[in-house]
Formats: C-alpha cells, structure tokens, sequence
C-alpha cells in the first residue's frame, strides 16, 4: 500500500444503525513503513508472538522500559502501529477520544455486506454512553454486588468437585469454568455451549491462520444471530435478551446494533478473566510464602486484587490517530495506529517503583487492566470480585499448592497473555 493520509479518520460519521466499513487503511510489514515515521524509532516489539515473549511475557513487558524508547513504531505483517508503553502516554491516549479513535480496532472479519460495530468500544461519544446505559445496572458495583453469593457458591462447588483429587489441570478445572460460567449466566446463554463457545473464541484470538480464525468468527456470527431472535421473541433477565429488546432515544435497537452489542460482550467474556486467573495461580503456585501473606491479611482482599491485576494485565488497546497530533516529541499523522502496551504501562517505574515487585502496600495508583476513560471496560468490576471470591474460596480450601513437578509453564500468543495449561498439585 502507498504513504498516505486519510481525511475519513477525523470525518468519519458513525451511524450505529446503518454501520458502512471506514475503509481504514492498513499499513503492515518493514515494506510500508509511512514517511513521517523515524527511522530510528523503527523497533520490532517483539510482542504477542516472539518466542522471546512467550517465555515470560510479563518479564518480557517490563524490561521493554530499559531496551526501547517510550514510543516506537513496530513494523507487523498484520499492520504497523506506535507503541506506548509509559503509564502516563497510554493515559493521554485512552482519555482522548477526539484524537485517538476506536474504529477498526478489532481483527476479525467483518465484510462490507454484513458490516457492523462493535458496540460499545467502536461507538465514541456523545452515542458511547447511550450504550453503556443499557447494561450499566448490570454491571455496575452495585449491580455485581447483587451477583456474589452465587460467584462465591460456584467457586465453592468447582473447587470440592477436585479438591479431594490432590491435582487438578488449573486452566480446565477453575481458571476457565469459574469466569465463563458467571459470564454465560449474566448473559442467558445456556451453560451446554461452554466448551462450544470457549473453542470458538479460542481459535479467534489465539490462531495466526486467517481461515481459521475467519471460520470460528463465522459460527459464533450464526449462533448469536439466532439466540438474539430467540430473545426477541422469548425475554427473559439476562443481558442478551436485554439488548435484544432495548431502546435509545425513543426508537428500538437496529438489528446491526443489537448484533454489535452482543457480539462484543460475547467475545470480551470468554478469555480475558479466564487468562488473568491462569497468570495469577501460576505465581502463587510459585510463592507459597506470599500465599500465606495473603491468607493472613483477610482485611487487605481489595488491595491485593489490584496489585496482583497490576502484575499480571493480559490485554492490550488500540486506537486510530484522528488528526495530526505529537506526543512525546513524535510526530503521528492521522491514519496511524496506536498500541497501548497496558502491561507495559503497569510496568513503568517512574509510576510503580520495583514493578516486577508483587507488593500488596503499594500505593493505590491508577492500573491500566482494564483501560481508563469513556472506553473502560465494562467488565472491569465482575472481574475484580471474580478474583476476590476465587482467592478467598480456593485458599480456605487448598492453601498450599505447586505446579505439578517437570511440567513447564508455556504461554500462547494472541491479543490476551496467558498460559496455555497450568497442572497443579497438593
């Protein structure tokens, strides 16, 4: 593809209603590096994929501070992009919608034919919070708050179903069953779909074959669009049927819009608390004394929460540059795509002193596992008092633990950092 800039960032119109593609050009590979960007900022970031970065991804994020500059662009076969990695740039970008917009941030298929948003992440104000108030009583403190005897009873049962065995594969056992289960009851859709729904999304965000990936998206197209019609004309409590039948502005949701909003929040919770836990049991199966640490501070839950979402963030966040724009001394034009690196900016020093460090009286500052502005994410308090319940029932009960001897702990690449089996034993 030829250098250029695109007037459509800035000026594009959304209509959720009547989504169109914004034809957002893609820019990918050494071969289309765009001529504003410095040579010397060329980097390959190594992210996601590098066998480097998949031996310790976290580590690998964190010495990202000492061996790359704040900013750098990193050339990728699937399109190049600006790099953040400091606390404070990825905050000037997520808390900037003008500047930095949400189009054509995610990397599934969408066709022009059958083109849509996903709501609410693609959707910038004024409109973005129209969508949001839809399922904020769901998900807001108060609205989780009315959810914890049943996340607490299902960890509970999860865990007494194995706890006798003295082993357990972590990631099949609890890590995904918990999260995704909570999530599938909120939603209304049937718990028999689970392993169905997890393999889909799997292959969407782990697999580096397009067919694949453009395969798995196209039945999880097929079965939501039936289980929205099935809502439509069957409501019940949860949030797929409450989309189905919601209004903005006085008029009914089109079907593009409903389909957008569902097909987010579908995707968006099926792997992220999932791979957070998986992270988090790994190092606790690895400091039994920090286990103890936690047992023995009952009051301090909240705290250790943040610090631990703090060390081991799994997601990252993209943005389009709306109009020219400099930060940090480095010229973006509009058209360009901005990565922010959010466990990279959990990493910075200058924010969080001895980072690498799990210290549970660290200072309450602002983290980035779940982004910051007009674009956090929703889930942000279900996942929190997911892990809080999933701590507190598993400690009672299993309180020292290891991973399983000769076994060593291998991480997938894909959009959200985990590892891809955690055997423990007891």
């Amino acid at each position: 593809m030829n250098d250029m800039t695109t007037t459509a960032v800035a000026d594009f119109v959304q209509d959720p209603a009547n989504p169109r593609n914004p034809h957002l050009p893609r820019f990918c590979g050494r071969g289309n590096i765009r001529a504003h960007v410095p040579a010397d900022l060329v980097r390959d970031s190594g992210l996601i994929t590098s066998p480097e970065f998949l031996v310790e991804p976290h580590d690998y994020m964190a010495a990202m501070h000492t061996k790359l500059p704040p900013i750098f662009y990193s050339p990728s076969d699937y399109g190049n992009s600006w790099t953040l990695i400091k606390h404070e740039d990825c905050l000037k970008v997520l808390r900037n919608a003008n500047d930095f917009r949400n189009l054509d941030i995610a990397p599934f298929p969408r066709p022009d034919d059958d083109y849509f948003f996903f709501i609410p992440p693609e959707i910038d104000p004024p409109h973005h919070r129209k969508y949001r108030n839809i399922v904020d009583p769901l998900f807001c403190p108060a609205g989780i708050k009315t959810l914890e005897g049943k996340i607490r009873q299902r960890a509970i049962d999860l865990i007494e179903g194995f706890v006798a065995d003295g082993a357990c594969e972590f990631t099949t056992a609890f890590g995904r069953p918990l999260p995704v289960a909570v999530f599938l009851d909120i939603m209304g859709l049937p718990q028999d779909m689970m392993g169905t729904f997890v393999g889909w999304c799997d292959t969407m965000i782990h697999s580096s074959d397009p067919a694949e990936v453009g395969k798995a998206f196209g039945s999880a197209i097929a079965y939501l669009k039936v289980a929205i019609a099935e809502k439509q004309a069957n409501p019940d409590g949860g949030v797929v049927s409450l989309i189905a039948n919601a209004e903005i502005d006085g008029r009914k949701l089109s079907e593009k819009e409903v389909f957008g909003f569902v097909c987010f929040l579908w995707i968006g919770g099926l792997d992220t608390v999932y791979a957070t836990l998986n992270n988090i049991w790994v190092w606790l199966a690895r400091h039994p004394e920090r286990v103890q640490e936690i047992i023995d501070r009952p009051d301090d839950i909240d705290d250790i929460v943040e610090e631990l979402l703090r060390r081991y963030s799994v997601t990252f966040s993209g943005r389009v540059v709306a109009r020219d724009i400099e930060l940090r001394g480095v010229q973006m034009k509009q058209g360009d795509r901005v990565l922010c690196c959010l466990p990279a900016a959990n990493f910075d020093p200058e924010v969080f002193p001895n980072p690498l460090e799990v210290d549970f009286d660290r200072p309450r500052k602002t983290i980035l596992a779940f982004t910051v502005g007009v674009h956090s994410c929703m889930g942000g308090h279900l996942a929190r008092m997911e892990l809080k319940i999933a701590l507190q029932e598993w400690l009672k009960r299993i309180p020292r633990f290891s991973i399983k001897p000769g076994h060593e702990i291998k991480y997938k690449p894909g959009g959200v950092v985990g590892p891809a089996a955690v055997p423990l034993v007891w």
